[in-house]
């Protein structure tokens, strides 16, 4: 798997929302179509340059898997998110990082369209934004690789995870190690565009402890004039006796996310080694 990751700090005054995902993925589109439409009516409708347009794959184009997705913790003091492109995707990075600059100094963020001036961009962990100017790394696209396994581990849900189980979604604590796996490597085949298969090995793995709460979470779409629930999961599952196979599953969820809605932030998972 390949990826990008763009991490964007603003410690300013102004505080963010409880869940930032909608506003900023709103405002990464409009700021994107800004960026990237050559179309005189500014209309997706039937458009000529729709199949090249990266506007439209992000957010229009239907029955598609986005390979992206934002990523952040719920009720930050300040804005501090990353967002993370995922194979052919991370291509598109110029685009991308051009229309978070616009976002941030021109377009703005929240009703008030605040703009900011004083904010760190990085890719990779390296800063590309210096002194005023956006200067890209020439190699920014890196390939997923694990270098420890752990049988021991918490799985810690930090943003709701929304995943289904006999086509109902989950509100309780009855989620099990498999739909986790499951969920995560159907994610895996449709970022890389291929066709829908169970999980190849046997899930191994003991689920000793859950602490799990279901999180309520609406999110207002100005552009369908509804509102959209965006609750699931949250909390923590600590696993023991892990094979191989699940842990590498579970250590990629970190970097592609898990469930519905990743592109909003939501199914954050962290893997973390208990010793």
């Amino acid at each position: 798997m390949e990826f990008t990751k763009l991490s964007i700090i603003m410690k300013s005054s102004t505080k963010p929302p409880y869940f930032v995902g909608s506003q900023l993925r709103g405002a990464l589109g409009y700021a994107l179509k800004k960026v990237t439409c050559i179309n005189p009516s500014f209309e997706c409708n039937d458009c000529f340059a729709s199949q090249n347009c990266l506007y439209y794959e992000f957010y229009e184009q239907k029955n598609k898997p986005h390979n992206y997705r934002f990523d952040f913790e719920l009720a930050k003091e300040f804005y501090e998110f990353d967002f993370y492109l995922f194979d052919s995707a991370t291509q598109k990075l110029p685009y991308v990082i051009s229309a978070f600059h616009l976002m941030l100094t021109q377009n703005g963020l929240g009703k008030e369209h605040k703009i900011y001036k004083e904010f760190d961009i990085y890719v990779n962990d390296k800063n590309c934004f210096i002194d005023g100017q956006l200067k890209l790394p020439k190699d920014f696209i890196n390939t997923f690789v694990i270098d420890r396994i752990s049988t021991d581990v918490c799985i810690k849900f930090v943003t709701p995870l929304r995943i289904k189980k006999d086509n109902k979604l989950l509100r309780n604590d009855s989620i099990e190690l498999k739909d986790i796996v499951n969920s995560i490597y159907q994610r895996q085949m449709q970022l890389l565009g291929r066709k829908f298969k169970k999980f190849p090995y046997v899930t191994e793995g003991n689920i000793i402890k859950k602490e799990l709460k279901y999180k309520e979470l609406t999110r207002h779409s100005n552009r369908q004039k509804t509102t959209m629930n965006l609750g699931g999961m949250m909390g923590k599952i600590i696993i023991r006796d892990l094979n191989t196979e699940s842990f590498n599953i579970l250590k990629l969820g970190e970097l592609i996310g898990c469930g519905k809605s990743t592109v909003f932030g939501l199914g954050k998972i962290k893997i973390e080694e208990i010793i």
